[in-house]
């Protein structure tokens, strides 16, 4: 990009998430559009319109044509990882592991949080997935109201949520009537994400009602793939989700404290390091 490119883009005094949003909006209403286009209406440079349509197309949110994207979903609102900066560091290495433990066809499930919503956007960008003939690719069963959001948009997942009462802090719904869902459902995969992880301790989180929907996951569930950052292992939090037999896999980041590790892995725990 030139100089003059940069300063244009710069001066819009767009963000990023702005920008896309709306690209999605324009998008939405016309079906097509092209660089030439997109670039005049936003008033930024054609480089950075072509940056930000493959990161549509990445997202499975649109698709590449010649000079262009085209719609891909008739529904675009658009996903979370848009409205913040998101985090580009251990949560995405986390993600980017996580993700590629579910299997075509597999039933996965996800409470709220910011890593296993990294993980859903990763699911759900996964090119094989979206290529895949079998429909759906694959099932999101998920009580986090974030994470059912931006799965519906992608044509090639089934979005299942619970019901239940939201909890602002987190997006999840909990309480009796998203137990009585989970009791009729079984799940090939939880990505669980929690807010302490221990060998002796086990999986918990700070409020209770959410550990008592993680648990019931846990418990309809084949596999049980942990996702937490270092900084979450080796502490005990308020409410116990599960003891550490319950955990197949734990996805962390390289930080990880080496004497924690080695007492998980002896614990059965398949511990892989991001």
């Amino acid at each position: 990009m030139s100089t003059a490119e940069a300063a244009t883009d710069r001066a819009d005094g767009r963000d990023r998430a702005q920008r896309l949003q709306a690209l999605l909006d324009i998008l939405g209403a016309r079906g097509r559009l092209s660089v030439a286009e997109a670039a005049s209406a936003l008033q930024v440079s054609e480089a950075t319109v072509r940056r930000d349509f493959t990161t549509l197309a990445e997202q499975q949110l649109a698709a590449r044509t010649h000079g262009g994207v085209v719609a891909t979903s008739v529904s675009y609102d658009l996903p979370v990882r848009y409205r913040g900066r998101g985090d580009n560091g251990a949560k995405e290495r986390i993600a980017a592991i996580a993700c590629e433990l579910v299997e075509l066809g597999d039933v996965v499930a996800f409470n709220g949080g910011t890593t296993t919503s990294a993980t859903a956007r990763r699911l759900a960008a996964r090119v094989d997935l979206a290529q895949a003939v079998q429909r759906p690719a694959v099932t999101v069963v998920t009580n986090a109201l974030n994470i059912a959001t931006e799965m519906v948009l992608r044509r090639h997942v089934r979005t299942v949520i619970l019901g239940g009462v939201a909890l602002p802090q987190s997006y999840e719904l909990t309480g009796p009537l998203a137990t009585m869902v989970l009791n009729e459902l079984w799940l090939d995969v939880l990505i669980l994400g929690v807010d302490a992880f221990s060998p002796d301790g086990g999986t918990s989180c700070h409020d209770e009602g959410e550990a008592g929907i993680d648990a019931t996951m846990v418990r309809r569930s084949r596999r049980v793939v942990v996702v937490a950052g270092s900084e979450k292992l080796g502490r005990h939090s308020f409410a116990r989700i599960c003891d550490v037999n319950a955990v197949d896999v734990l996805v962390t980041d390289d930080g990880a404290d080496a004497k924690v590790v080695a007492d998980l892995r002896a614990a059965g725990v398949n511990v892989l390091l991001a």
